[in-house]
């Protein structure tokens, strides 16, 4: 569900409850747009995390720990010094807008209490943190500076008043009646269907939550309001009026809806348009959205941080996959090389029926099975032995391209292969440190500029290759780019260790530790499971899988990353589904 209006009232609700009177203990800023107070109140630490991401953003409090920069930034620095030691007086909304403003109060520099607040916007790629002072309204700074070039409409910088955003005619649903209701929409001037009429509107109302109101009211949400008759209005409101009283109330029931034992949405109310699915409830809506976002945050950061790395590998592979189908046309008419020398021998060997000028000649194939004729193209300024020497001539310059044409397709396929599983290593970064490994690996491989500083250690590794144990109790290790393949293969892995790679598939190196044990066909099955599931393959059935021992794993002299070539293999063809991996034991 989107961190609509309903939401921003159960979390003002709980923050409330919890951190208000609270003191400001720490601040961080783990990311540009995305801050972390560390709050203490009635002995116990609260960590309250607000985004101003313009694919997620949000507020609400968390659990996990975050990795903060080793200098932290000028916005930070400003909170540090007006808010560390300050207490929180109240968090509010603004009506059921996505706008929330908390209220600080501390010790000015003359020992006189001051309020300050945070204003935090959850409007999208608009959405912002801003830092104001009571008294007088005026910015003190923001996440996000948005200068007259950026917006005409609103301008946030310091020194400037702030003024809420604009409002686009929307009004507060929190004070809506029966009367109004119906005669808004019958001054209607265009066609809209129901639904959308309530995103349009009325503040905080998104997609979910105008369809819920539609399915709690009977009304079809496509139905067309202009002109609609004044009983399917009046039952429009009263489906409306009974979610505004949850609201009032403070009737929240946070829970995630499940499907196929997959998160698929989350809400601060019970949605009756997902009554059918399973819903798991809980306490704190704080919870329900730190469990929902979890995995997409981590997603949309990292999509974020190797976007122009996406990109310029992307390009690289998309040139390399025009070269390869430009160098497969030049290899097929290369391929014609032989006829050229039969063109050649058959006029050498009728010398005496042919003549200087002639166009055309139709000669008996004397090497064919029925010496059946060929028609052959001459040169009318040249002599029968000179037209047989060009035939020769392009014979050998065929035979010649032919080699090179298959070696330079061969060096493609690689290139392709290799930049294949750069792509794959993107889409399973997890952390910071493994986005400098590709980077590091793309600049050593000449793909981006060179980067400074020092090469990547060897030590510790193994702290960052994935670690399962198989049902038999053995490890199990995944590297996840090519920096970490070349390192568990090459000098982590024992000779008489297991290897798995997904056959002519980018993927993962997988290593099955065997400690000169016999290693048994579960565990075998469960690391083909995992080579199949961090490859390119994820999604597809039937994968193949190639496995041997390590010592039949060999890097060839001048091979790019993660790329190895092996034998006395064998292959197991396998499906791999998310569920069969959850089972496979992972070690932090």
């Amino acid at each position: 569900m989107p961190f609509d209006g309903f939401t921003v009232n159960a979390l003002v609700h709980e923050l409330n409850n919890t951190i208000r009177g609270g003191k400001i203990d720490k601040i961080y800023q783990p990311e540009k747009d995305e801050l972390l107070f560390i709050i203490r109140n009635n002995k116990n630490n609260f960590r309250l995390l607000i985004s101003a991401n313009p694919s997620l953003p949000k507020f609400h409090l968390v659990e996990e720990k975050k990795d903060n920069p080793l200098t932290a930034p000028s916005f930070c620095m400003l909170l540090r010094k007006h808010l560390l030691g300050s207490k929180i007086l109240k968090v509010s909304q603004l009506s059921l807008e996505r706008v929330v403003e908390i209220v600080f109060e501390g010790i000015d520099e003359m020992g006189y209490k001051v309020e300050k607040s945070l204003i935090i916007e959850i409007m999208g790629r608009h959405s912002n943190i801003i830092f104001i002072n009571n008294d007088d309204l005026t910015i003190i700074d923001s996440i996000k500076r948005v200068s007259p070039y950026l917006s005409s409409i609103r301008t946030v910088l310091p020194g400037l008043k702030y003024i809420y955003p604009p409002s686009k005619d929307r009004i507060d649903p929190l004070d809506i009646n029966i009367d109004f209701l119906i005669s808004d929409i019958a001054n209607l001037k265009s066609s809209i269907m129901a639904y959308k009429y309530l995103m349009k509107r009325f503040y905080g109302i998104s997609t979910i939550m105008a369809q819920e109101i539609c399915f709690v009211s009977c009304v079809e949400p496509e139905l067309d309001l202009k002109g609609t008759n004044e009983e399917a209005i009046i039952k429009l409101y009263s489906g409306f009026n009974d979610i505004i009283k949850k609201v009032h109330s403070i009737d929240f029931k946070p829970n995630l809806i499940i499907n196929n034992n997959k998160i698929i949405e989350f809400s601060a109310i019970d949605l009756d348009i997902y009554k059918s699915y399973k819903k798991n409830y809980f306490e704190s809506i704080s919870k329900v959205i730190d469990t929902f976002y979890s995995e997409n945050d981590r997603l949309s950061r990292m999509k974020q941080k190797t976007g122009d790395l996406h990109r310029t590998v992307s390009n690289r592979l998309e040139r390399n996959l025009e070269k390869l189908e430009v160098l497969d046309s030049e290899l097929n008419d290369a391929k014609s090389s032989e006829k050229y020398k039969l063109y050649g021998d058959l006029i050498m060997s009728n010398m005496y029926t042919l003549k200087k000028g002639m166009k055309m000649a139709v000669l008996k194939n004397y090497y064919a099975e029925n010496e059946e004729e060929t028609e052959i193209t001459l040169k009318i300024n040249l002599t029968p032995a000179q037209n047989a020497q060009n035939y020769y001539k392009k014979y050998n310059k065929s035979k010649n391209a032919l080699k090179l044409l298959t070696n330079q397709i061969i060096q493609t396929k690689k290139e392709v292969m290799y930049l294949e599983s750069v792509l794959e290593s993107l889409n399973k970064c997890f952390l910071d440190e493994e986005i400098e490994e590709i980077k590091q690996e793309l600049s050593q491989q000449g793909y981006i500029r060179k980067i400074s500083g020092k090469k990547i250690k060897e030590r510790k590794k193994t702290q960052k290759l994935l670690h399962y144990l198989s049902s038999s109790g053995f490890s199990i290790f995944v590297g996840k780019n090519n920096v970490q393949n070349d390192y568990l293969t090459l000098k982590f892995a024992n000779p008489t260790d297991f290897w798995f790679h997904t056959k002519d598939i980018p993927g993962s190196h997988v290593i099955i530790k065997t400690n000169n044990k016999a290693v048994d066909h579960s565990t075998v099955t469960e690391a083909a499971l995992l080579a199949a599931y961090y490859s390119k393959g994820k999604l597809s059935s039937n994968v193949p899988v190639d496995y041997t021992q390590k010592k039949n794993v060999k890097k060839p002299t001048g091979a790019k990353p993660g790329m190895v070539i092996y034998d006395n293999y064998k292959t197991i063809y396998i499906t791999p589904e998310e569920e069969q991996i959850k089972h496979i034991k992972q070690k932090e």
